[in-house]
C-alpha cells in the first residue's frame, strides 16, 4: 500500500531527484577543479552553462511549478558532479546536452533575450564605473591654463593670418592626434557672413559634430575639439569670427590648432585615510566660495593649511609660519626654479606673485594671513594667470574631492605619473 502511495504522488514526467553526491573518487579541495577549469575549454563551457541555468531558475522560481524546480535541479546536480568528479570531455558533453534540454523544457523563455542579457550586462558596467568614479578614480580635464606648465588647459593658435602655414596630413596629423593637436579649416564657398556656430553636440563626454553656417553654405565640423570653459573658450572667440565681416569665395574662414587639455585620473581614496600635504595638487568644489561659480571643480597646489600663517615676500616665495618655501621644499621644485632676475611670465614658472590685481586678499597685510581651522589655501603654477587663493582666501577642507593622479591623455611628455 506505501508503494502504491508512493507511486501515485510522483509527478507525472519528471526526472528522478539527483542522488546525493558520491564521496569516492571526489576531490578533496577546490584545487584540482581550479586546475580544470583553466585547462580544460569544456569544463569552462560546462561551468558556465551551469551557471545561466542556475540564474534563470534564481530568477523564475516564485513562477515554476514544483515538478519543473525538480527537473532543472536535478539536471544541474548531475552536471555539477560530472564537472566535480572529473568527468571526461563526452561524459560532460551529455550532461550538458542534458541541461540545455531540461532548461529548454521546463524554464519559461524571456521575450526579447537578446536584448535583456545585453542592458543587463550594461547596467553592471556602469555600475561598476559609477562606482570606480565615485570612490577611487574620477576622470578630470583641466579647464583653464591655471596649473601650467604642469598641467595644460586648452590652449589655441589662429593660423588664420598665417597663408603659409600647411596643415599636416598622413602620419604627421596621426602624429599630432596623439599629442592632442587638433586642427580646423573651413575655406568660404560663397560670398557672405557667418551666420551660425552651433555649439558642439555632445554624447556623454565625446563631442560629434558642430555645425557652422557661413555664406548660406552649412560645414559640419566631424569630431570638434573642446575648446575649454564656455566663459573663456569657442570657436568664435578662438578663430577670431567677425559676424559683421563679409568673406569671399576661397577665403580662409577658419583655420585653427587647437591643443587639447590635460585629461587625468582625480585619486579619490587616499584622502580616506589621510590628510593632503602641502605642495600637492588637489581637486575641490568651488560650492562656497565667493567670487567662484558654485558648480565646477578646480585643480590647485595646496600651499597651506588650517593654522598656517601664509605670507607672500617680494622674492615671489611663499613663507608660512615664518618658514621661507624654496625649491628644496618637496613639491615645490619647479615652482621655484625660476630665475629670480627675469620678470614674472605666463605660463611659466614665476614662484608666487603678490601684485594687487593677484592677490588682492593678501593687500594691506604685512604680517600675512592664518588659514581657518579645516581649510586650505591652494595657488596656481601659472602664478600670472592664475584666480586662486591669493584672491579669495582659504575654503572648507570637506569641498576637495581628491589628488592628481595620472594624466592620461594627451601623449606628451606631461603623460603619466610625472606631474608635481
Amino acid at each position: 500500500m506505501a508503494k502504491q502511495e508512493n507511486r501515485e504522488s510522483k509527478p507525472q514526467g519528471s526526472l528522478p531527484p539527483a542522488p546525493a553526491p558520491s564521496t569516492a573518487g571526489a576531490p578533496q579541495s577546490l584545487t584540482p577543479v581550479l586546475l580544470r577549469w583553466f585547462l580544460s575549454k569544456t569544463v569552462r563551457q560546462a561551468t558556465a552553462m551551469r551557471s545561466h541555468v542556475l540564474k534563470i531558475l534564481n530568477h523564475q522560481r516564485d513562477i515554476l511549478s514544483p515538478q519543473a524546480l525538480e527537473a532543472v535541479q536535478a539536471a544541474l546536480a548531475n552536471c555539477q558532479r560530472a564537472v566535480a568528479e572529473g568527468a571526461d570531455k563526452p561524459a560532460l558533453e551529455k550532461q550538458m546536452e542534458n541541461l540545455e534540454k531540461v532548461a529548454n523544457k521546463w524554464l519559461k523563455p524571456y521575450p526579447n533575450a537578446a536584448w535583456r542579457e545585453n542592458v543587463e550586462v550594461l547596467l553592471v558596467a556602469l555600475a561598476v564605473a559609477m562606482g570606480i568614479r565615485t570612490f577611487f578614480l574620477q576622470p578630470f580635464k583641466i579647464p583653464t591654463g591655471s596649473m601650467q606648465p604642469t598641467l595644460f588647459g586648452v590652449t589655441s593658435q589662429n593660423l588664420i593670418n598665417e597663408p603659409n602655414c600647411k596643415i599636416p596630413t598622413g602620419w604627421t596629423r596621426v602624429r599630432e592626434w596623439f599629442a592632442g593637436v587638433s586642427y580646423i579649416h573651413l575655406v568660404a564657398e560663397n560670398d557672405g557672413p557667418v551666420q551660425e556656430v552651433d555649439r558642439p553636440f555632445r554624447i556623454l563626454i565625446f563631442n560629434i559634430f558642430q555645425k557652422v553656417v557661413a555664406g548660406g553654405k552649412t560645414f559640419i565640423i566631424w569630431f570638434p575639439p573642446d575648446y575649454g570653459d564656455p566663459r573663456s573658450g569657442s570657436l568664435e572667440v578662438r578663430a577670431g569670427l567677425q559676424s559683421d565681416h563679409i568673406y569671399r569665395k576661397g577665403e580662409d574662414i577658419v583655420k585653427l590648432r587647437v591643443n587639447a587639455g590635460d585629461h587625468l585620473f582625480v585619486d579619490r581614496m587616499t584622502y580616506n585615510f589621510r590628510l593632503p600635504k602641502r605642495g600637492e595638487i588637489i581637486v575641490f568644489e568651488t560650492r562656497g566660495i565667493d567670487s567662484l561659480p558654485q558648480d565646477q571643480f578646480y585643480i590647485k597646489r595646496m600651499v597651506a593649511m588650517g593654522g598656517d600663517r601664509v605670507q607672500i615676500g617680494d622674492d615671489r616665495h611663499l613663507i608660512i609660519n615664518g618658514k621661507r618655501l624654496d625649491a628644496s621644499t618637496p613639491h615645490f621644485e619647479n615652482v621655484y626654479s625660476f630665475n629670480p632676475k627675469e620678470q614674472p611670465r605666463d605660463s611659466h614658472y614665476s614662484g608666487h606673485v603678490n601684485f594687487p590685481y593677484l592677490a588682492p586678499y593678501f593687500q594691506d597685510k604685512p604680517d600675512g594671513v592664518t588659514v581657518a581651522p579645516d581649510h586650505y589655501m591652494v595657488m596656481g603654477d601659472n602664478t600670472m594667470n592664475s584666480l586662486d587663493s591669493r584672491a579669495w582666501g582659504d575654503f572648507p577642507a570637506t569641498n576637495v574631492i581628491g589628488k592628481s593622479f595620472f594624466v592620461y591623455w594627451p601623449i606628451t611628455d606631461r603623460f603619466g605619473w610625472a606631474n608635481r
